[in-house]
């Protein structure tokens, strides 16, 4: 199975646990069996694995999620990143062009393409892989996942088949309705539509180059950003005649507010949290290192990080958004490919960060003009390279670098740094980095 998983948005309807680099997709809150914790896209990528260990896996996304990827899925997935936003059929047509030219997929083969964080059983994999194998056998050029629905929902669009069997023609599509003529709907055995479908690659690819004028992957790449924006729906789906829909009856849920990702958690709590036997139908999220005590709540999400902190009756969590979008602040925590950073103190001319590098993971080797920086490094080992002499490092160990100084640090097991930066502007575009 060749599959395309779209990872986008900011996801600010989870706040404070998401933020402008941290999307929802990456926030642990699912308990594994061994009692770890896995995010949404671990929990479909592990899916993916369990149904077909053999899966092409390719994520399209913003070059800011790169980094948050490669951190919780490592480094061997397949990334096609979009050098900005131009909307779904430009990133579709750019992530089916680098699953050909250079993964190497024919254009005979089969593409699946699905958001990145539904909540779903294995079963929903298992009609994934239904619908591939459809569409490179049957003789639909477009083929689409239907949900049957479970309530007349007004948040998502209706595919209307020609019949009641699992594989139909489809006749129409309809926008997202009220509840009353989502009801009429699901009368006339409609189904959600989930933004699940698949094609022949060379389909694609042929529709692209219909749209767009160019050569291959690369050239694609190169002029991205001048490609005017549309939609997937609008330049194939709605002029498409050879459509069909394969039914899927199994557990969905799309996880975007506070009110449905508490529905699907496992646990009511998870950090140092604390509630008495009043509280009822409450969860509680902390990821700051202090304890958090509830007393008679009822019907309410309380959520906790670096970036704030939410205290919200469930219905009015879906309300958010607007507050949210109000508030301005430097990012407070981040995952990167070597690890993650969280801000612990920030003031005028001064910034204390927390920096965790995994092992066998380095920072690039940079410099900054405007601001000094020292090194307090609280556990693990390793080695700093400053002015290109290497020195090793553990507990304890502090290591001070002027601006203007070339420095990066080499974790030869997981290693934790107290980084505190000094100066007039400290500033991230103040960085360039060297070669080492």
């Amino acid at each position: 199975m060749n599959i395309v998983l779209l990872s986008g948005g900011s996801g600010k309807r989870l706040w404070p646990l998401s933020n402008d680099v941290r999307s929802k997709q990456f926030i642990k809150l699912f308990c594994k069996e061994n009692g770890e914790y896995e995010s949404m896209v671990q929990r479909v990528y592990r899916q993916i694995r369990t149904v077909d260990p053999e899966a092409t896996v390719t994520i399209a996304t913003a070059k800011n999620q790169v980094s948050a990827l490669h951190n919780q899925l490592g480094g061997n997935i397949g990334i096609s990143v979009e050098p900005c936003r131009r909307d779904t059929f430009p990133a579709i047509a750019l992530a089916t062009a680098y699953l050909h030219d250079v993964q190497g997929i024919s254009e005979d083969e089969a593409v699946v393409v699905c958001p990145v964080d539904p909540y779903v059983e294995d079963s929903y994999f298992e009609t994934l892989k239904e619908l591939g194998d459809y569409a490179r056998l049957g003789d639909a050029n477009l083929v689409l996942m239907g949900i049957e629905p479970t309530y007349p929902s007004e948040k998502y669009g209706y595919i209307i088949p020609m019949d009641q069997e699992r594989i139909s023609r489809v006749s129409t599509f309809q926008e997202k309705p009220d509840a009353k003529t989502a009801q009429h709907y699901m009368e006339q055995g409609a189904l959600w539509n989930g933004g699940v479908f698949a094609y022949r690659l060379k389909y694609v690819l042929d529709k692209a180059h219909e749209w767009i004028d160019f050569t291959d992957y690369y050239d694609l790449f190169e002029k991205y950003d001048t490609l005017t924006k549309i939609s997937f729906d609008y330049a194939v789906v709605e002029k498409e005649e050879k459509i069909s829909v394969i039914r899927y009856a199994g557990s969905w849920k799309d996880l975007g507010t506070w009110n449905t990702l508490t529905e699907s958690m496992e646990e009511v709590k998870v950090g140092k949290v604390m509630m008495n036997d009043a509280c009822e139908n409450l969860h509680v999220i902390n990821e700051l290192d202090v304890p958090i005590l509830c007393m008679g709540l009822k019907d309410m999400v309380v959520s906790a990080s670096p970036e704030g902190i939410l205290v919200s009756d469930k219905n009015q969590s879906s309300y958010i958004k607007p507050y949210v979008d109000s508030i301005v602040q430097q990012i407070r925590f981040a995952e990167k490919s070597w690890g993650s950073f969280r801000v612990i103190d920030a003031s005028e001319e001064s910034l204390t960060i927390k920096v965790t590098l995994n092992q066998g993971h380095k920072m690039n080797y940079h410099s900054h003009e405007r601001r000094d920086e020292v090194w307090t490094v609280i556990s693990g080992y390793g080695r700093a390279v400053i002015n290109e002499k290497e020195q090793e490092v553990g507990p304890g160990d502090v290591i001070c670098m002027p601006a203007g100084c070339r420095h990066t640090i080499i974790a030869d097991t997981e290693i934790q740094v107290i980084e505190v930066q000094m100066g007039k502007d400290i500033s991230v575009e103040d960085k360039q980095k060297h070669p080492k």
